[in-house]
């Protein structure tokens, strides 16, 4: 008999695990992959953005569903608290652009491994290569798993921290709403959150361009719902970058309402449509009349950008930059300031980072995490229905929610 089993070793799981036996219980940990953490250990391109050191008004304003429910556990472990938490137990971390938290060695084994040994130290029992195939309730009461080799493990509480849809080959394959959904509780529409979005034209026209210090507006049906301003990047499948990442929740959505979708660029945000005239005016005025504009235009964008805009002109590459009238460079000023691009559709759930929907939050109680539905039954991490930005906010909510919920079942 264990006071608590947690069913997955990733960071929520493991948080919660390390917690309640670092309170004196008796805990599993349920892993079906060969090794805890494995999604954790290629998070942030391999580098692990840990939290966020945002203050808490900004923080809330991150996340994306869920603000309300998610106070009670931020206020309990905060991104203070989990900075100094990793340094506790022997990660040294750095803060980088944007409040961004990473460990200093910059390898997001290393937080893996962090958590798995502090986890251990406690005391925590952790079982990997073992599926759990369903939760075994009695009387509205978790009394222990099942697994898929057919052993009954009682337990007097148990902590779902399954993850959610995304990066199936680390092992989030959406075991953990099945398994909520088994036992009564409601699951929310699931679809992919900071996912690349696939524009209407040919990828190979723009694969390896990288934008920096771009304005990014997200429309749809002609409406500007959000605005973003940083990188974009033009990737071997589709548009993506941390701008697009941000307004792909938003995107996804209206793409599923079958409603137009549109991102628009701001190659020079830094001039307003005047200034911009301006220097267009005297790159042209410095040339000679032989001058093409695909020259004009080196001096503007990057090369993969000119057939788009020269498009959007209704002018060729080859036409002289000299002979361009007040009119056309009225189009190309404009053109530079609003570069739109149609998106057709998103990545699937392979290349998601987070995903949103998830256990029905109007079914756990956000003081504890504990199921409303099944007394000693809990949540925590992305399998609920919290979303956030890119930025460290996601882990920064699976560890806030995982902390709460072992707090409660020890409290208990």
């Amino acid at each position: 008999m264990y006071d608590l089993i947690v069913i997955g070793g990733g960071v929520a799981g493991l948080m919660a695990a390390g917690r309640a036996s670092e309170l004196g219980l008796k805990v599993l940990v349920t892993e079906k992959m060969e090794k805890p953490a494995r999604k954790l250990r290629i998070t942030g391109k391999g580098r692990c953005n840990i939290t966020n050191t945002r203050d808490h008004s900004e923080f809330i304003e991150k996340i994306r569903n869920g603000a309300e429910f998610a106070e009670t556990a931020l206020r309990n472990f905060d991104n203070r608290q989990t900075t100094l938490f990793f340094s506790s137990i022997g990660l040294p971390i750095v803060v980088e652009r944007g409040g961004r938290v990473f460990p200093a060695s910059g390898k997001a084994w290393d937080v893996a491994n962090a958590l798995e040994y502090w986890a251990k130290d406690n005391g925590t029992q952790i079982r990997c290569n073992c599926e759990v195939e369903s939760i075994e309730v009695e009387d509205s009461r978790v009394i222990g798993i099942r697994t898929s080799q057919g052993e009954m493990i009682e337990a007097k509480n148990v902590l779902i921290a399954t993850g959610g849809a995304s990066y199936p080959r680390t092992g989030s394959t959406g075991d953990g709403y099945v398994m909520a959904s088994e036992v009564g509780h409601t699951i929310e529409s699931l679809r992919p959150a900071l996912i690349p979005l696939q524009i209407d034209e040919p990828i190979e026209h723009y694969r390896g361009l990288d934008l920096v210090n771009t304005g990014v507006k997200l429309l749809v049906d002609g409406i500007i719902v959000e605005e973003q301003f940083g990188d974009v990047e033009f990737t071997d499948k589709a548009l993506g970058g941390a701008t697009i990442l941000q307004i792909s929740r938003s995107a996804v959505d209206a793409i599923i309402a079958e409603r137009r979708v549109e991102v628009e660029l701001d190659l020079k945000p830094a001039l307003d449509e005047r200034k911009l005239k301006l220097r267009v005016n005297r790159e042209i005025e410095a040339m000679s009349e032989t001058t093409p504009f695909r020259v004009l235009l080196d001096k503007l964008t990057p090369r993969p950008l000119h057939a788009k805009i020269a498009e959007n002109c209704e002018l060729s590459l080859r036409t002289l930059a000299t002979t361009l009238t007040d009119q056309e460079r009225d189009t190309l000023v404009k053109t530079l300031k609003h570069l739109r691009f149609s998106i057709v559709d998103y990545r699937p759930f392979e290349e998601a980072i987070v995903t949103a929907g998830g256990v029905s939050l109007n079914e756990v109680n956000q003081k504890t995490m504990e199921s409303t539905l099944v007394k000693s039954l809990y949540f925590a991490g992305e399998l609920l229905d919290i979303d956030a930005d890119t930025g460290g906010f996601n882990i920064q909510l699976a560890l806030s929610t995982a902390r709460l919920a072992a707090e409660a079942i020890a409290s208990r």
